[in-house]
């Protein structure tokens, strides 16, 4: 355990924080026990991160801060960003995140600085980080099927990739290993899962990490170099009940009333708004991704003959963390129910792909309502 000592902040040393900020105008953001530079930093001019390009710095003294870490670390290269792990105490935790915006500038880190002695006794421990993006749902009934589970995560959260069951000796019905597109789209899908399934399911699952898995590094991409346009501050977007939807709108996609079918949650009326797929391939095996939300929302409204789906998309504001927050407007040529709303994503590579990136999140939260119209309790 620390002792009382160790938990008393060294004045001197977050007075030379203090001044190093005000110096060199840097800026640091407090977010979930973390406190990050860059993401990028304002003086960035290259490309987005690759793979393999943040390493992991343990063994850090309690009371060393980024005006010490900052300028070591960038003298091996430029770096895309630094997340300093804090307690509520001040003192930093003993381990930060460090990007590159290459893997060879992460390895030359490594090379340089792991063993580097920061203080009297204390060496750094620097070697390359590997964030998971795998999860293991466990506590799923036994009749659960990978397509259908598939599709239904994939309306539930962003950058799901593939699934594959497992069942036998040892499991309680059967658990699926998910895997997604970043170590971020999987935390955040850790967050929200288990309430969404018992929500939507009444099935209380569980959600852990899958450690035997050795993903790439979730890499953020860099943020579109154009001014917000001036809008208003956004609004809780309004919920349309049955009444405002088309009749034949208001049914969920058939994917979802197969799963509640399947697990034995509350089944919607039989309607089948989307295509058929193709056979489920057996278990065990991983499962190609179903067509995106955009292309989903366009066979609903095929199917259910009420036109194609409008998207209006406007640019609204940018969050601390990075994410980009934008306004959505959706309506369909042959029915007169609009939805509104706000979503939240992460910039593409480039103005267009971050557009399509916001329309596909726009989708999504459309298909969302429509399903929660008839399955929310």
């Amino acid at each position: 355990m620390e002792t009382k000592q160790s938990q008393v902040l060294n004045l001197e040393r977050v007075q030379a924080l203090d001044t190093w900020l005000r110096t060199t105008n840097a800026k640091l953001t407090q977010v979930n026990g973390q406190r990050k530079y860059g993401g990028p930093p304002q003086v960035w001019d290259g490309p987005a991160p690759g793979a393999r390009c943040e390493v992991f710095i343990s063994q850090i003294p309690r009371d060393a801060y980024e005006d010490l870490l900052i300028p070591l670390f960038s003298s091996v290269g430029p770096l895309w960003e630094f997340r300093l792990m804090m307690n509520f105490s001040g003192q930093n935790r003993g381990f930060a995140y460090c990007k590159y915006g290459s893997a060879e500038v992460a390895n030359e880190a490594i090379r340089l600085l792991h063993g580097y002695m920061i203080e009297p006794t204390f060496r750094l421990n620097v070697r390359r980080s590997t964030e998971k993006r795998h999860l293991c749902i466990g506590e799923l009934p036994a009749t659960t099927k990978q397509e259908d589970l598939l599709k239904v995560l994939c309306v539930l959260a962003d950058g799901v990739e593939r699934v594959s069951l497992k069942a036998g000796p040892g499991i309680d019905g059967v658990s699926a290993m998910v895997a997604f597109s970043s170590h971020h789209a999987a935390s955040m899908a850790k967050k929200m899962l288990v309430e969404a399934f018992k929500k939507r399911f009444s099935l209380n699952v569980s959600i852990k990490w899958q450690s035997t898995v050795r993903p790439s590094p979730d890499e953020p991409p860099s943020l579109p170099k154009r001014p917000p346009s001036l809008l208003p501050a956004p609004q809780k977007p309004p919920r349309h009940t049955p009444s405002t939807l088309p009749s034949r709108m208001a049914r969920p996609p058939s994917f979802l009333q197969a799963f509640c079918r399947a697990v034995g949650g509350p089944v919607a009326p039989q309607h089948s708004a989307l295509p058929s797929s193709s056979r489920s391939p057996s278990q065990g095996r991983p499962v190609s991704p179903p067509p995106s939300p955009v292309t989903f929302l366009h066979e609903l409204c095929k199917a259910t003959a009420v036109g194609q789906p409008l998207y209006k998309t406007y640019y609204s504001h940018a969050g601390p963390d990075g994410f980009l927050f934008f306004n959505y407007k959706v309506h369909f040529t042959g029915a007169p129910a609009t939805f509104e709303g706000l979503v939240m994503i992460l910039p593409g590579p480039s103005v267009t792909s971050t557009l399509e990136e916001a329309q596909r999140a726009a989708a999504q939260q459309v298909l969302q309502r429509l399903s929660n119209n008839q399955l929310a309790p």
